[in-house]
């Protein structure tokens, strides 16, 4: 079992045979050995690997391991092998640390994901989805007022949400798996926080209309379509634009940006979805926001980027109910017990963990 632990950490590490070898001091060989389970290192080299590899040592003796089924990304371009082998092993370490932590708590952290019964078996045109995604909200009780954290919703609703530091060199947007039946979101950490948005509404799109889809819709446009119409409903991109516009003002666009949470960008293609925009006088903004070079980076002040609350909040909470020690307290927060009594004595306030 420790091989398979030092496999998958030196693969989110991103180091090769090698390069782990020479920060530990023993040949690759040796690391080979141990990954394959055919010899075991001593205390030294695990304390070695355990600094090289930015884990601690009870790492290498969890038991729990996970699989991710279904895997589903959004990414600009292809992600080469070594980025997603990085993205994919921080995940399960996680999720690992996740359901080790859910063994300890005796009540369930949120209610179980349920999709409306309401869905067509199968949607034949994109837009259907904006029905899809009204559904969606009408089942969570979102009405149509903006979403102000949509991580804490989605976790809320029985989604396991992770932000990862890794993004594949700007290739990673995000993905969604199912993992011992249960949905997982994962969005990029260096992302502005609308980019971020957009990832996980458009990976909820993914678990959404998985197997409903006619073979005549491709799937990433249909999740492009159900994110934009999940985070900004049709009346109110109606109510905020008006029925028919020849020109958007880009300072128009960032003051909805930010009481939505949806981009400039993305409230340009809601406007011409919904057929506000003729595709002429979009192309034209388009044009000018290319221009501007806000098709990669929007002006400034950027959305406030999203983070997860509940995996930090229930170690807190299994510690303070003698659920856990310190010891495992720190090693599922991957902090030491000395950083522990700082946190749990408010000397570090400001820290919330991205887990």
């Amino acid at each position: 079992m420790i091989g398979e632990r030092i496999y998958q950490a030196r693969k989110a590490a991103g180091l090769s045979l090698r390069d782990l070898a020479e920060q530990v001091g023993v040949t690759a060989m040796a690391i080979s050995k141990y990954e394959r389970n055919e010899s075991t290192p001593s205390s030294k080299v695990l304390l070695g690997l355990s600094k090289s590899l930015g884990v601690r040592v009870e790492y290498f003796f969890r038991q729990v391991s996970v699989a991710l089924e279904n895997v589903a990304h959004h990414q600009h371009e292809k992600l080469p092998a070594k980025e997603q082998a990085k993205v994919f092993a921080d995940v399960k370490e996680q999720l690992e640390r996740w359901i080790e932590l859910e063994e300890f708590i005796p009540n369930p952290w949120s209610i179980p994901f349920e999709l409306p019964k309401e869905l067509p078996k199968t949607i034949k045109s994109y837009d259907e989805i904006e029905s899809v995604a009204d559904l969606m909200r009408e089942q969570w009780k979102l009405g149509l007022n903006p979403i102000a954290d949509l991580v804490d919703t989605l976790e809320a609703k029985g989604i396991n949400v992770f932000i990862t530091q890794y993004d594949g060199h700007k290739h990673f947007n995000g993905l969604s798996a199912i993992v011992n039946g249960n949905p997982v979101i994962v969005v990029g950490k260096h992302w502005p926080g609308d980019r971020q948005r957009f990832t996980l509404a458009h990976e909820l799109g993914h678990l959404v209309l998985n197997d409903r889809l006619h073979k005549n819709l491709d799937e990433e446009l249909a999740c492009h379509r159900f994110a934009g119409a999940f985070l900004v409903p049709q009346a109110k991109v109606i109510t905020n634009l008006g029925n028919k516009r020849s020109w958007l003002e880009p300072q128009e666009l960032m003051i909805l940006k930010h009481e939505y949470g949806l981009s400039m960008a993305g409230w340009l293609y809601r406007a011409r979805d919904l057929g506000i925009l003729p595709q002429q006088h979009f192309g034209k903004l388009w044009s000018y926001f290319n221009k501007h070079g806000w098709k990669e980076i929007e002006p400034n002040p950027q959305y406030p980027k999203e983070q997860t609350h509940m995996f930090e909040q229930l170690v807190y909470h299994a510690l303070a109910e003698d659920l856990i020690g310190e010891a495992k307290a720190a090693e599922l927060l991957g902090m030491s017990v000395t950083a522990l009594h700082a946190y749990r004595n408010m000397e570090c306030p400001e820290r919330v963990i991205n887990q």
